[in-house]
């Protein structure tokens, strides 16, 4: 948590102005998506940097040409939609647990990206949003799905990835694009503020004719080794 204080510190003069743009975004009805996604474009790589934080990112090219496609990747910590936010041109859509809505930041936030707000203890409200990911999807939005459900707390190891959140993606017959998160646990769940450099790597993307014949957990079993291969590659190279 030191590192985002002191990002705060290192952006004090500019805080009023992120502060306010980010609150007049979240007028949905005069600003479009693409306006909307290009000032967190803009500002998330200046706030890494004042925050000692380096984004070495691979794979833009796999991703696919046209939007709507899922982008399922690890999840390690608070920072991932940071390095997401940087690297990534096109604007997406996160899906976020209800318990975030209560931090007045991040309820703005939410409102700027459109996300979809999931209670994973209400099944009907769960398959709700589902359905709206697979209604938006078709319309060409891309959306960001942490499969695990949670972060994993376990560094650069993955947890279990879910089968059921690869439903909207078998829904609207996308594009599936796995992506390996490395050392992006260091930035904000540890104590540390040294120069640190995170990895992102967008990998092969599966299209339906790749997954059509594949059951949900089959998918998610395929995308979580396509990470943890990526993971491994990484490791021998350290």
């Amino acid at each position: 948590m030191k590192r985002i204080v002191l990002m705060a510190l290192r952006s004090i003069f500019f805080l009023p102005y992120y502060l306010l743009r980010i609150y007049q975004l979240g007028n949905t009805q005069k600003y479009d998506r693409e306006t909307r996604y290009a000032f967190l474009h803009r500002v998330t790589p200046i706030v890494n940097k004042r925050g000692r934080v380096k984004i070495l990112c691979y794979g833009v090219d796999k991703l696919p040409k046209e939007s709507g496609y899922i982008i399922f990747p690890n999840h390690q910590g608070l920072f991932d939609a940071l390095a997401f936010l940087e690297t990534h041109e096109r604007p997406f859509v996160t899906v976020m647990k209800k318990e975030v809505t209560s931090n007045f930041f991040l309820k703005r936030i939410i409102l700027m990206l459109q996300a979809e707000v999931i209670d994973r203890e209400d099944i009907r409200q769960s398959m709700h949003v589902i359905m709206n990911m697979t209604r938006r999807v078709k319309e060409g939005e891309n959306f960001i799905v942490f499969a695990e459900g949670t972060r994993s707390r376990k560094g650069n190891e993955i947890g279990d990835f879910k089968g059921g959140t690869f439903k909207s993606a078998m829904n609207a017959r996308c594009p599936i694009v796995p992506a390996a998160l490395i050392d992006s646990y260091k930035s904000f769940d540890t104590n540390s503020i040294r120069k640190l450099t995170v990895q992102l790597h967008y990998l092969e993307p599966l299209y339906y004719e790749d997954y059509k014949d594949m059951k949900s957990t089959e998918i998610a079993e395929l995308v979580a080794l396509r990470i943890q291969n990526t993971i491994k590659e990484f490791d021998k190279k350290n």
